[in-house]
């Protein structure tokens, strides 16, 4: 996969055109965003750590591409990327998650992510490994050379014909004849932890990790023997022999550079946090004191976690929300501050969802030919039935809740519900969907507003 250094903000936007019908604006200002990490990147220090990145909030209804822009641009970069609902965090004193546990996942995700990266590069070794302690299981390793010195002939012949024997089981062993034969081995057991349970307010749950982390270390794995067949077992020595291979330490120091350099935050539903008028006191202060702890994490501070202390400086924080009832300017003025770059997206409608169904490379219509493939069953789609798919859509979308190109999912569904149910047992293995078909399916639900209400 290409180097987020590869990419210009142009060819940003075109893979993520592959993906994401529309919002033009939104993909230019994410594009532009990943782009200045790259840029920062190459800017001497001191100045190069006086450069913050520029935060965005996403103004638009749910279904229209907010999650799908940040989600993209995360594969895109090869970034820990971390989404979460603002809604979701408690002021700090209160039961609930505190905001720094946002930053505790994002860097296990970074761990993960680099320790994959690391596993990957000791795959052959970890194989090779793997593969002479399978045949040490088969074949007993033969003496060393020094032992050989001192053997009497008769031993050196037994010897010379165990490694004859061992190699033959390799070259058995690599073209797969041993795959079903059974060998006893010991299989690391991890032993249960005691039930201890913690009764905590937010900013606590570091100390259930290290809690986790102290009891693991009390109550060690412990070998298990157990008959497994060749397969198996190398998959299990593989594991166990990349592990050995990796060095945690290298894994943990980069996933914290990771995580400080180019991680990414999606916080929806942002708001839900803000000030919203006809609301209790109560709630009013609560609100406003999740904005006050998210502040500084935005702002940039530091942040502990079970992998060492994590700068939050240059994180790049996206925020999206419907702001139906409460406004951007509604948030506390510090916060809004660190959100620079606003951008409204687009409702979408009939045209958008014809696109959405035919034209992305996960589009839906793709999806559900390539599910019917598996049953044998060759799916067609006329193109009128797919402008009836995105006009009813839209149509019930207008009717009751505008939950954008989530909609799609449902009408599909309900569409195609028979022929899924079906498929197993048909006998015809192809199946032409019209627009007569459709509306066969759904004109009753579109037509009664109550009942679309309920079941689209």
């Amino acid at each position: 996969m290409n180097s987020i250094d590869s990419f210009t903000p142009r060819e940003i936007v075109s893979e993520l055109d592959k993906f994401i019908i529309g919002q033009d604006d939104a993909k230019r200002f994410v594009a532009v965003a990943l782009r200045n990490r790259w840029r920062r990147q190459q800017v001497e220090p001191p100045l190069r750590d006086e450069i913050a990145p520029k935060n965005i909030i996403m103004i638009g209804p749910t279904g229209v591409g907010k999650t799908e822009i940040a989600r993209r641009l995360a594969n895109l970069a090869q970034s820990p990327f971390l989404k979460i609902e603002a809604s979701k965090f408690t002021e700090v004193g209160y039961v609930g998650r505190d905001v720094e546990s946002m930053i505790r996942d994002l860097t296990y995700l970074a761990v993960n992510m680099v320790r994959e990266e690391e596993r990957k590069k000791v795959e052959k070794k970890a194989a090779e490994h793997a593969e002479e302690r399978i045949l040490d299981l088969l074949v007993p390793p033969s003496p060393s050379p020094t032992m050989m010195s001192t053997q009497q002939e008769p031993e050196s012949l037994e010897m010379t014909r165990t490694v004859s024997t061992r190699e033959k089981f390799r070259d058995m062993l690599k073209q797969g004849k041993l795959d079903e034969k059974q060998v006893e081995m010991d299989v690391e057991q991890s032993t249960p932890m005691p039930m201890v349970e913690i009764f905590s307010n937010a900013g606590m749950d570091e100390m259930g990790s290290s809690l986790k982390d102290a009891f693991g270390k009390m109550f060690p794995k412990k070998n298990q023997r157990r008959k497994l067949n060749i397969r198996e077992a190398m998959k299990i020595l593989k594991e166990e022999e990349a592990g050995k291979l990796i060095d945690m330490e290298t894994v943990t120091r980069l996933a914290i550079q990771r995580t400080e350099q180019s991680g990414i935050i999606f916080l929806d539903e942002i708001d839900k946090i803000a000030s919203s008028h006809g609301a209790s006191q109560s709630a009013e202060v609560s609100r406003e004191g999740v904005q006050r702890d998210l502040l500084p994490i935005v702002e940039g501070s530091t942040v502990t976690t079970k992998y060492g202390m994590v700068k939050t400086d240059h994180i790049l924080f996206i925020a999206s929300g419907a702001f139906h009832v409460a406004k951007p300017s509604d948030l506390i003025p510090e916060l809004q501050g660190r959100f620079p770059l606003r951008v409204e997206l687009d409702s979408l409608g009939k045209e958008e969802f014809f696109k959405i169904l035919t034209e992305p490379e996960n589009a839906l219509i793709k999806q559900y030919i390539a599910l019917m493939e598996t049953e044998g069953i060759e799916l067609l789609f006329e193109n009128d039935a797919i402008l009836e798919l995105a006009a009813i859509a839209a149509e019930v979308n207008g009717k009751t809740e505008d939950i954008g190109a989530r909609r799609l999912h449902t009408v599909m569904e309900r569409v195609l519900e028979e022929l899924s149910f079906d498929a197993p047992d048909m006998d015809e293995k192809k199946m032409v969907i019209t627009a007569e078909y459709v509306k066969s399916q759904l004109s009753d639900i579109s037509a009664d507003e109550d009942l679309s209400r309920f079941i689209l």
